[in-house]
C-alpha cells in the first residue's frame, strides 16, 4: 500500500485573512481579546451570568462571544470587557520598520 502524500498551505498567520473574509485584521484583533477574556474568566472561575453583570451585559451575549460570534461587540467594548476584569490595557503607537511586512494591529 502507498501512501499519499498530503498537500498543504502555510498560513498568513490570520486564518480570517486565508479564508477571504473583509475585514480580516478586525477579526483577528477581536477573536485574539476574546480569548483573553475567556483565559480571565476560566482563571477566576467566573460564571457566564456573573461576566455578563460585571460587563452591563446579557448572558447570551456571553455566550454567544464565547464560541465565536462577536460580531456585535466592537474592539473598544471588548477592551472595556478587560478592563472590567481588572486588567491594564495600553494602545501603543509607534513608527513601522519592517520593510517586509506592511504595519500591523497586534494583542500582545
Amino acid at each position: 500500500m502507498t501512501k499519499k502524500k498530503i498537500g498543504y498551505e502555510v498560513g498568513s498567520g490570520n486564518v480570517f485573512a486565508d479564508l477571504g473574509l473583509p475585514n480580516a485584521e478586525e477579526h483577528l484583533i477581536k477573536a485574539q481579546l476574546v480569548y483573553k477574556i475567556d483565559t480571565l474568566m476560566e482563571e477566576r472561575r467566573l460564571k457566564q451570568v456573573e461576566a455578563a453583570q460585571l460587563f452591563g451585559v446579557k448572558q447570551p451575549d456571553i455566550s454567544k462571544m464565547l464560541h465565536g460570534d462577536f460580531r456585535q461587540f466592537s474592539v473598544e467594548r471588548l477592551l472595556r470587557f478587560l478592563v472590567a476584569l481588572g486588567q491594564d490595557v495600553e494602545i501603543v503607537i509607534k513608527p513601522h520598520r519592517d520593510r517586509r511586512h506592511g504595519a500591523q494591529l497586534r494583542v500582545a
